[in-house]
């Protein structure tokens, strides 16, 4: 059995059908009320593959066997952590503290190691768990935990409110369908589940993921939205919103490849560049700009998509020049949802911003020190003017 924590989008589109593929029980721990009754009130829910997908190839799977547990029902989930072959999370690093919690109260009471999949897409999330645990495990409890990264790459948009009020289970995604996992995270043998993807120098992986995946993404939102573009695929067949992710992701692949010659060949990362500029382009998926580039203030921290990016490309003697046009764009992205608001975190870093000025807001955001880092602020300073007065 493999006990989930998490059943949002990754976890319904992507973990729950992998493991049912490969013949495991699925119970998922939410604290969503709708999502946890639906689960168990019936047999099945709906993926819709929103992508080019060969003939005969069907658009909809039906992913059946999943149970609920809602999160506040401790005892029972710890004794599902107890019982468990395995346990995943896709819930966001900012509750990886309470999921470690529970996990913890089950670990307590078991036997046999237990491999925890970490489905986040944050670097050192093994750590972060781990800190997190030693609050509630002693060391010999703690070793017999493994705590396995993964870098995550399936793009799933925003639910329209029409189908989830309709449906709260049903997920629309594309077909891209792997977890990379870090192979030596595991104790013991992993398990044997197709598109379980493990990787050795695992870290490669998850800089790749960051650096050229997560930043071209946000750079077509961000990019985008200067442009008048609702959708990434909109986004990115503008030829000169085009041109710049694309140039900001060589930029960043080529450093990328200067810190892990021995694991990332120039010409798989072109290839894999190739492949993300396809996917963002896929116009079935319907994935929104505002989706993509919320979350300012994550998305210019310090070793996030923008920043780490920049770090990695000055360390390797790049221009990040591409790069810091990126952030540029960022600070003038005020993309809407639905309803016509702001991300509550937008809205704050917008307010901040209007008072401070850019290079205080990203000296308190981004890291960016005015002394040290006094030549990018500089360029970010001087895109931030050109793309707000074009010529």
């Amino acid at each position: 059995m493999l006990v989930h924590f998490g059943a949002g989008n990754i976890g319904r589109s992507l973990v729950a059908p992998l493991f049912r593929a490969a013949g495991y029980e699925v119970l998922c721990i939410d604290t969503a009320d709708e999502v946890v009754a639906a689960l168990n009130a019936r047999d099945s829910y709906r993926v819709v593959i929103k992508d080019t997908l060969p003939v005969g190839v069907p658009n909809v799977i039906e992913v059946t066997g999943v149970r609920a547990l809602h999160g506040s029902d401790t005892t029972a989930v710890a004794a599902a952590v107890a019982n468990a072959d395995l346990c995943s999370t896709a819930v966001g690093p900012a509750a990886l503290p309470s999921v470690a919690r529970s996990l913890a109260a089950g670990i307590v009471r078991r036997t046999a190691p237990l491999n925890v999949i970490l489905c986040e897409n944050v670097r050192h999330g093994a750590t972060l768990m781990r800190r997190s645990l030693q609050t509630y495990l002693d060391a010999s409890a703690l070793a017999q935990v493994g705590l396995v990264e993964t870098s995550i790459g399936k793009m799933v948009p925003i639910m329209p409110a029409d189908v989830r009020a309709r449906d709260p289970l049903e997920v629309w995604a594309e077909a891209y369908n792997e977890i990379i996992a870090d192979a030596d995270g595991f104790i013991g043998r992993p398990p044997e589940v197709p598109g379980l993807v493990l990787k050795h120098h695992f870290a490669a992986y998850v800089d790749r993921k960051l650096f050229v995946h997560n930043l071209g993404h946000a750079a077509t939102a961000y990019f985008g939205f200067l442009a008048g573009a609702r959708y990434i695929w909109e986004a990115i067949e503008v030829p000169h919103v085009r041109a710049r992710v694309e140039e900001a992701m060589k930029v960043s692949a080529r450093a990328l490849h200067a810190q892990y010659h021995y694991e990332l060949a120039w010409e798989e990362l072109q290839n894999y560049l190739d492949d993300l500029l396809r996917r963002f382009a896929n116009r079935a998926l319907g994935d929104t700009v505002f989706r993509v580039g919320r979350d300012l203030p994550r998305k210019l921290a310090p070793d996030d998509r923008c920043v780490g990016a920049v770090r990695l490309v000055c360390a390797h003697g790049g221009d990040p020049a591409p790069l810091c046009a990126v952030i540029a764009a960022a600070l003038h992205f005020a993309a809407r949802d639905e309803n016509g608001q702001l991300f509550p975190p937008d809205h704050a870093f917008h307010a901040d911003f209007r008072a401070h000025g850019l290079v205080r807001t990203l000296q308190s955001v981004a890291g960016l020190d005015p002394a040290r880092d006094a030549h990018l602020l500089t360029l970010i300073e001087t895109f931030y003017h050109a793309l707000r007065n074009p010529q």
